[in-house]
């Protein structure tokens, strides 16, 4: 994956919040919020790429008739 592609950067600054030892949610095994919203963003980004690309796909489909 394309390292500078926004859902791969929210997914990887998630992966990387979970992990730092010294956060408050790591130490008490909680999760962490903000982690969390970084991974809702990225599915919907994902979302609604796929819909967009399937519309697109449509309209191809559509035209060449």
């Amino acid at each position: 994956m394309n390292e500078q592609d926004l859902v791969y950067r929210l997914r990887e600054r998630a992966r990387i919040r979970r992990q730092i030892p010294g956060r408050k949610s790591v130490q008490e095994n909680k999760p962490d919020r903000i982690a969390d919203l970084l991974e809702e963003a990225a599915n919907e980004i994902e979302r609604r790429r796929e819909i967009d690309s399937n519309r697109d796909e449509e309209e191809r489909l559509r035209s060449s008739w």
